[in-house]
Formats: structure tokens, C-alpha cells, sequence
């Protein structure tokens, strides 16, 4: 069967375009089978990364028909299935380019810098003390190993990356790769530094920088779930805090206890007390004020607020819950 490949192609620093090649393909091809055979035989010119082939190293990472994927493990066949890209009896066409949030080095080579920058900035490695143990190694139960496997299965492939919301509108959000790995020192009983680290996750460049749009476990090859190891750090945080801390704090705990009050969350409040402060951030409140009077002027501010049906069955599972951590 034939397939069209519309390429994006860049040079650094340049305007890019899209190229077409068209091959003759099976459906069990995989894309990196036809972007290879695509640089031997027709263009020697078109420029990508790969290596292991098998889903291990990461290296083959790009945007292929819009989400951020490794092109050897995409097939051609579930590429046409997905997509219905064969409707009509028209040619097939795949779209492939560079992952998003790194600048183009050429083509679909992305420089990975930034990536492995933000990475650096949670210091992912266990602290010096831990390691300092001079007598006997520092042994882990297996159930204490356990916990750090799914965090592990991570190949800093960048699709979370490439992904990421927050990054593309938030340049020092440190990325869901960072924060995944963040979470394994956190989870790791051999690491003596969690509350310095907790500390520093602790911001809108860090946790609570995370736009919880669930495009990174979507994407991610090895279920890695980075959104919720991010999750998981919020966790830990909170309890360590109080409202009054931070803004990012006090949005989690203000939206949880607007909750176990009404069901749902009543607005009139949930601004005033996020941005307010419960009232006693003067700046914040005058904030507020533009957007509450064209909210009353356009009928759009709620004048009252009624309680969902089961309010008391949601407030006796948050507080279940918020017993067993």
C-alpha cells in the first residue's frame, strides 16, 4: 500500500516547510522503518535521531500526526487505523515533526539542552549523606524498592516534554520529566534531603506550575504517569502547609474545603478566598474587581449558591481520605 509522508523540515533559525514523499509501505512498518528507508532511498538530506529501535533508548522521539511518540514503536497500520487516514480510498497521510518546546536544531532534531537543564534543577540523584554509609550497604525491602519502579521505567525520551502545557506558556516550569523523577528522591527511603526538595518543588516553576492537562501520561511510551508522580509531590506538600503560605497552596486547600461545604465549589468564594486571602489581601482583592463588575453587569455573577445532592456523602470520602494518608 502506498502512504504519504508530509514531513516538516527546518533548518536552524529558518522559516520550516513540509515535504512530501510517497512510499510503498506494509501496515506492520513501523515509522521509523519508513523514515529510514525514506533517507536511503529517496532524500539522504532529511535528518533524524534514532538508535535502539525497541522502545529502550528514547532517541526517535517526534510529533507524529500531532502527539509527541517514538517512531519506532508507531505502526503504519494503527497510524491509518487510528485516524481513519485511508476514508474515501484516498491515500494515507502522516504527519511527522519535530517535538514541540525545544528549539530545531535540523528537521526533526530538536536540541535536547533545555530538556536535561530543567532536569539538573531537581537534582534528580540520592543526597551525599544517604550514600555515606561507611559500615554496610543501605538495603531497601522490596516493597520499599517497589515504589520507585514505575518512576523508574522513565528513558528521558522528552514527550511529556514536547507535551507540556505549562511549559509552552511557562518557560521556567522545570517539565513533567523533571518532576516524575522528582517524585522517585522523594519516594526513595535511602535519600535524607525530602524536605529540602519538597521545598524546592514547592512553586509555580515547579508543582504547582502544572496545568494538569494529562497530556504527558497520554503521551508517555513507558506509563510513567508523570502528572500523577506531580500528584503525588502536591501530596506531600500540603500537609506541610498552610493556606495562608501561597497562593498555590491555598488554591488546593480553599477548592477542597468549598467541596466538603457545598458538593461543588461556590465561586463567589473561591476567588475571594484564593486571591483574597480569606479576605485579608487588600491587593488581591482589588484585582478581583474589574472581572466582578463585568460579571455583574452581564448577569453573570451568581447571586446565590446551592449544595449539590450527596454533599454529605462527598464531605465523608474526602474526609475518609484525607484520614488514611
Amino acid at each position: 500500500m502506498q502512504v504519504i509522508f508530509k514531513i516538516r523540515r527546518q533548518k536552524q533559525d529558518k522559516s520550516s516547510w513540509v515535504q512530501s514523499y510517497t512510499l510503498d509501505v506494509e501496515s506492520g512498518n513501523t515509522i521509523l522503518d519508513c523514515l529510514n528507508r525514506i533517507k536511503w532511498e529517496q532524500d539522504g538530506s532529511l535528518t533524524f535521531r534514532k538508535n535502539c529501535r525497541n522502545t529502550i533508548c528514547g532517541s526517535c522521539g517526534m510529533k507524529i500526526n500531532g502527539r509527541s511518540a517514538l517512531a519506532c514503536k508507531e505502526n503504519i497500520g494503527s497510524e491509518i487505523e487510528k485516524f481513519s487516514l485511508a476514508a474515501n480510498g484516498n491515500i494515507p497521510e502522516i504527519m511527522i515533526a519535530p517535538f514541540g518546546n525545544l528549539p530545531v536544531v535540523k528537521d526533526l532534531v530538536v536540541d535536547m539542552k533545555p530538556f536535561w537543564d530543567d532536569l539538573e534543577r531537581v537534582e534528580p540523584y540520592i543526597s551525599t549523606n544517604a550514600r555515606n554509609i561507611p559500615e554496610r550497604e543501605f538495603l531497601q525491602t522490596p516493597e520499599e524498592r517497589s515504589q520507585l519502579n514505575q518512576m523508574g521505567n522513565c528513558i528521558m525520551c522528552g514527550a511529556c516534554y514536547s507535551e507540556c502545557n505549562a511549559k509552552e506558556v511557562n518557560a521556567g516550569f522545570v517539565g513533567p520529566h523533571a518532576l516524575a523523577k522528582a517524585y522517585r528522591m522523594i519516594a526513595d527511603t535511602r535519600d535524607s534531603d525530602t524536605e529540602n526538595r519538597l521545598e524546592n518543588y514547592n512553586s509555580t516553576d515547579g508543582v504547582w506550575g502544572c496545568t494538569r492537562c494529562y497530556f504527558c501520561n497520554a503521551v508517555c511510551p513507558m506509563e510513567v504517569a508523570p502528572m500523577d508522580q506531580i500528584g503525588k509531590i502536591k501530596q506531600e506538600i500540603l500537609p506541610r502547609h498552610e493556606a495562608n503560605d501561597s497562593r498555590s497552596i491555598r488554591h488546593r486547600k480553599v477548592m477542597i474545603e468549598l467541596v466538603k461545604d457545598g458538593g461543588w465549589v461556590d465561586e463567589r468564594k473561591f476567588g475571594l478566598f484564593v486571591v483574597g486571602n480569606y479576605f485579608k489581601d487588600l491587593k488581591g482583592l482589588l484585582s478581583l474587581a474589574p472581572l466582578g463588575l463585568r460579571m455583574l453587569t452581564r448577569g453573570k455573577f451568581p447571586t446565590s449558591f446551592d449544595a449539590s445532592e450527596g454533599t454529605e456523602e462527598v464531605r465523608s470520602i474526602i474526609e475518609a481520605i484525607q484520614q488514611n494518608r
